[in-house]
């Protein structure tokens, strides 16, 4: 059985009024819907601040402090938060993987490639990779739907942008929680050349 690790983040779609038009015409992924993503700037971490008793609970290693092994302790810390999307992720996964979350609260959505060192997503904030894969191979939220073609993904950027630092990536699963239960937050958002895009 997988464990997976979770995350509650902001959601990013139409919403989002002109910052979502000005990213769609920046990205020229005319095709999205929302982004669904461990992006930090697309889709950052609802949780500010890691306090005292969120180590109790979070994974201690570099880079994945924002992640918490502990469902249940994350759900009720962002029980008050509105608009927030909380994900499963699992990191370099070993099989494919899409069906294999026991937890029917959450949904599959496809495979992200996000920079070791966490934060960038290489699928949609870099601004696209032609030699190693084209924006139509992006699924309606962002993300890569075949697990062999995200594996092949991510040998082909370390082996065409060497020296583009967010292309030494990881791979990761991810799912989102789109039924909600009776302990997910009351706000849980519904199912449905390498430049940053921090400034949009």
């Amino acid at each position: 059985m997988i464990k997976p690790m979770f995350i509650a983040c902001q959601p990013f779609g139409p919403d989002a009024g002109g910052r979502w038009g000005n990213y769609v015409k920046w990205s020229g992924l005319t095709q999205l819907t929302e982004v669904v993503s461990l992006d930090e700037l697309l889709c950052p971490n609802v949780i500010d601040e890691i306090s005292d008793e969120d180590w109790n609970h979070n994974v201690h290693e570099d880079f994945l402090s924002d992640f918490f092994w502990d469902l249940d302790y994350l759900l009720e810390r962002v029980r008050a938060i509105t608009d927030v999307q909380v994900l499963a992720a699992l990191r370099e996964p070993g099989l494919d993987c899409a069906g294999e979350l026991s937890d029917r609260r959450f949904v599959f959505e496809g495979y992200d490639l996000v920079d070791k060192r966490g934060g960038i997503s290489v699928l949609t904030n870099c601004g696209g990779f032609p030699a190693s894969f084209e924006n139509s191979e992006l699924s309606r939220v962002g993300l890569i739907d075949s697990y062999g073609c995200a594996f092949d993904i991510q040998c082909s950027l370390r082996t065409n942008y060497p020296d583009v630092s967010h292309t030494d990536c990881c791979v990761w699963a991810l799912w989102r929680m789109v039924n909600e239960g009776d302990d997910a937050p009351s706000g849980i958002a519904p199912g449905g050349s390498g430049d940053d895009l921090a400034r949009l």
